[in-house]
């Protein structure tokens, strides 16, 4: 009699057990997700507020005439309830070697800029994406002039510029050059950093966000000493992060890209 007592016991724990699993089991499986395809755009973790309202953002691609033609995407700025709005203020993104305008796209950044308030435009330099490699922007003049090209073509009278390593081949001469054009300059470890004086980084007076990752010891940490000479400027070391920290910490590159936006407005 007692050792039946005790079958039905165990049985019973086991019964018990059993069910508790089933009803837990979907919240396990919840937990172990992944974040969502949208989430890890952004750059932001479960759980995390994004900076703002998610919107449904239409990305155009346009071809500007020239030599070279220069493909690039633009989304356009809405309001909270996706309506189309006059932009706050108009980004233009360069890429690295490794990348395209494409890139921005898939990183969430033109869309979150959208919502914002904000017109963004990300080129395919010369030679990169849809756009054709040419020998007329061999030199830091004609590079400088390409951009300049390219936003007094598109009407862009309220630039912020911003450049990832390889792009500043492009970004540091037209900003010697033209910094009166520009409302804010976001560099993110650009080449060519070395090129310029003291005096001449003193002369500008362009709002300048200095990018870079806690783990590029290399052309990070050497554009970052440069750019100090900037006498308006911020800084935003992205810890944990490689030489495209803004692809490793999106979410604090996100962040850190609409306050310095935010206080330009």
């Amino acid at each position: 009699m007692s050792f039946l007592r005790n079958r039905l016991v165990v049985l019973g724990l086991v019964l018990l057990a059993t069910v508790l699993l089933y009803l837990l089991l979907p919240s396990i499986r919840q937990g172990s997700m992944e974040p969502s395809l949208e989430v890890q755009r952004m750059g932001l973790s479960v759980g995390t507020p994004p900076p703002s309202s998610p919107i449904n953002i239409t990305i155009r691609t346009r071809q500007l005439p020239g030599d070279p033609p220069l493909f690039f995407r633009e989304a356009l700025p809405v309001d909270a309830a996706g309506r189309q709005i006059l932009p706050k203020l108009q980004i233009v993104l360069l890429h690295g070697q490794a990348f395209t305008s494409k890139t921005w796209e898939e990183l969430g950044t033109l869309s979150l800029l959208a919502t914002n308030g904000y017109q963004a435009l990300a080129v395919d330099l010369p030679g990169f994406g849809n756009s054709p490699d040419s020998e007329t922007v061999k030199t830091d003049q004609s590079r400088a002039e390409l951009l300049r090209m390219f936003l007094e073509s598109l009407g862009v009278r309220t630039a912020v510029l911003i450049s990832p390593s390889m792009s500043g081949h492009y970004s540091m001469p037209f900003l010697m050059k033209h910094s009166t054009q520009l409302h804010g300059f976001v560099p993110i470890a650009p080449v060519g950093t070395r090129s310029y004086t003291a005096q001449q980084y003193q002369a500008i007076q362009t709002p300048t966000l200095i990018v870079f990752g806690e783990l590029d010891t290399n052309l990070g940490a050497q554009s970052h000493k440069n750019l100090l000479q900037l006498p308006n400027h911020t800084v935003a070391k992205l810890q944990g992060a490689r030489h495209a920290c803004y692809m490793d910490k999106p979410r604090e590159f996100h962040l850190a890209l609409l306050d310095f936006l935010n206080k330009l407005d």
